[in-house]
């Protein structure tokens, strides 16, 4: 009895094993692709990313993104330490990742052997009895030892910027994010706690609920864009309103003018008034 006891237990172990392995394979073997089409932008700080998971289109990204990130040189007495500036952009030729899911995505992009990791984390979620999607998180790895934009740089090495509670690009589930204006980001860096300033443009972005191959849903446009929307309309609306006002006093006008010509004058003389 203490046999067949032991080998159910194998047996039990066995399945489990099995239906992980197999878990953990069907993860694997789900083909993801994943494409920078940065080329076909007109704009040349525009850049395009697209993830793709078994041949369907899962995630959508179209943005101009630019970082200014602070880093630290020896002055020129070789004891106080200056802050600098170094401006970084996105390569046309960049390497990204992707992960798409039912409830949480991610857009991971690399340049320079790695030298610079962009990533954007997406979650969707139901809030205000609506379900929607945000951006969670944005992270940016970087090294201070990369020459190109880091001069001369005190103690170089790698450091983390990330975000904190970050609630971004609220959006309504089923639509893409569109924004032209410029959306800013400050991001907090394991080298002393330094802001790495993110700001983004041109914007169309779209994690979940991709409905058509290489095709965003329809716009949620952001309140500055709207805004700016209402302010070039508002001169065009306030003409159509004096437009509409002159007309209707021309036509109040004529119509009194039609009506006093047709009642019969009066003589001034009131001598006049026995002929008549």
């Amino acid at each position: 009895m203490e046999g067949i006891g032991f080998r159910t237990l194998d047996s039990t172990g066995l399945q489990l094993f099995i239906l992980v392995l197999f878990t953990c394979l069907s993860r694997i073997l789900a083909e993801q692709e994943v494409e920078n089409l940065s080329g076909l932008s007109t704009n040349p700080d525009k850049d395009i990313f697209v993830v793709r998971e078994n041949g369907t289109t899962c995630l959508m990204a179209e943005f101009a993104v630019r970082f200014v990130v602070p880093y630290d040189v020896l002055a020129l007495n070789g004891i106080d330490l200056i802050t600098e500036q170094a401006s970084l952009a996105l390569p046309r030729g960049a390497e990204i990742e992707g992960r798409c899911g039912n409830t949480e995505a991610e857009l991971q992009i690399s340049w320079i052997n790695d030298a610079y990791t962009f990533r954007i984390f997406f979650i969707k979620e139901v809030s205000k009895g609506k379900e929607i999607w945000k951006i969670s998180k944005v992270q940016l790895v970087y090294d201070t030892s990369e020459a190109t934009h880091f001069i001369n740089a005190y103690n170089p090495g790698k450091h983390t910027a990330t975000t904190h509670r970050l609630s971004a690009l609220v959006t309504p589930a089923g639509r893409s994010f569109e924004c032209l204006a410029v959306q800013s980001l400050t991001l907090i860096s394991t080298d002393h706690q330094k802001g790495v300033s993110v700001s983004m443009s041109d914007i169309r972005i779209q994690p979940f609920d991709i409905q058509s191959d290489f095709t965003f849903g329809p716009a949620y446009k952001c309140i500055t864009d709207q805004r700016e929307q209402l302010e070039e309309t508002l001169p065009l609306i306030l003409g159509v309103i004096l437009g509409l006002i002159i007309v209707i006093t021309l036509s109040v006008y004529h119509v009194h003018l039609k009506m006093t010509a047709q009642q019969p004058q009066l003589p001034r003389d009131r001598s006049l008034y026995k002929n008549m």
